[in-house]
């Protein structure tokens, strides 16, 4: 049924609809960029800089902004972001961390970098801190203070938490926040740079920033004057930007989709015209048309009645063309048309009644005759 619409519409109203449905289109593509790029409303991935949602860290990008630190995201994998080892990396519930960039990750510490890392993906990132990072356990609490005087703890009392994750045993870092349950956070300092662990990410998410003073926190963690990176690759950010932030398979998916629909917008469609024929079609003489309008006259089996019209018609144009009055007599008319070279028996069926099949076919003939001599 919406086939047989779409066919019956004129062209002008199909190419209205078309630009309506593209525009509509295109609205809807942008809304599912922006929600899946988290610029709509609250949501976003677990622990990404973009998510505004309970579990984002808008807030922390934002809070950090405001302190003076500029604030960029990193949408490609981590051993191809260039690291600038004057930069604070903050990777949180991280997922997927191959070989290669923890290898990234562990030179651009060394080099002097400074490497915040928390949930529990974090334990494979400390793998090259020096006597092993700490091991992650599921268990948690809800409240942590300092365990030691280091500048990450600095005007710090209280960090509050969701009790999602807590550090087992700290290896070779130095256990910062914690209570008689566990730990919290730990620090070390591998070669020229520092990292700081966290075992649960709540305290930077957006829902728990404001609490206690996990901001103070956040603020510490990151160092002081150093630019703050997020890497966001892992959190489902490919590199770039609007439409090509959307996975590669959903754009194949989308241009596909548009595709099929032009292809049968264009399949459904009326063309202009006919197609052409390939020969010329000569239109019939005009005897023969004449005579095949006589027999049709003739089959009515009133072509007196059928015919009159006709006759009266052919007699007005012989007067006009014989330079007479519109009401001149049938003697002057029969010597008009004799002198315009009609047969007799054409002159004759301009003014007697048509019985036969001959007689409209006369008339028929004088009309022709009368029609071209206009015309000449």
């Amino acid at each position: 049924m919406i086939a047989d619409a779409w066919a019956s519409m004129r062209p002008g109203v199909r190419a209205l609809v078309g630009v309506v449905a593209l525009v509509v289109g295109l609205n809807l593509l942008t809304a599912g960029v922006t929600v899946a790029t988290g610029g709509s409303g609250p949501g976003g991935p677990t622990s990404s800089s973009y998510a505004t949602g309970d579990d984002g860290l808008a807030a922390y990008a934002e809070l950090v902004a405001r302190h003076g630190h500029e604030v960029r995201q990193l949408r490609v994998p981590l051993d191809e972001a260039g690291l600038d080892p004057g930069t604070t990396l903050v990777l949180a519930d991280p997922t997927g961390i191959g070989e290669a960039e923890a290898s990234a990750v562990a030179a651009f510490v060394t080099g002097g970098g400074r490497l915040l890392v928390a949930g529990r993906g974090a334990a494979p990132m400390l793998g090259g801190v020096p006597g092993g990072g700490p091991e992650w356990d599921g268990g948690g609490f809800r409240s942590a203070g300092p365990l030691a005087p280091v500048p990450e703890t600095a005007g710090v009392r209280t960090v509050e938490t969701l009790g999602t994750g807590e550090w087992r045993a700290a290896g070779g870092t130095l256990p910062v926040l914690g209570s008689r349950d566990g730990l919290l956070a730990t620090v070390a300092s591998v070669g020229e740079g520092r990292v700081v662990a966290l075992a649960d990410a709540s305290p930077f998410q957006n829902r728990m920033l404001t609490r206690a003073d996990n901001a103070a926190f956040a603020l510490a963690a990151v160092g002081h004057g150093r630019p703050v990176a997020f890497a966001e690759a892992h959190h489902g950010y490919g590199q770039g930007t609007g439409l090509a932030a959307i996975p590669a398979r959903w754009r194949w998916a989308l241009g596909g989709g548009f595709l099929a629909a032009v292809v049968w917008m264009w399949a459904r469609g009326r063309r202009l015209g006919p197609p052409d024929e390939i020969e010329r079609t000569e239109p019939p003489a005009r005897r023969a048309y004449v005579e095949a309008m006589a027999g049709a006259l003739a089959r009515t089996r009133q072509p007196e009645v059928v015919v009159a019209p006709l006759q009266d018609r052919a007699r007005r144009r012989l007067a006009d063309r014989a330079g007479l009055a519109v009401d001149a007599g049938e003697e002057a008319l029969r010597q008009a048309a004799r002198q315009l070279g009609l047969a007799q028996d054409e002159v004759d069926a301009l003014f007697r009644p048509c019985r036969t099949e001959a007689d409209v076919v006369a008339v028929g003939r004088v009309m022709g005759h009368l029609t071209q001599a206009v015309r000449r």
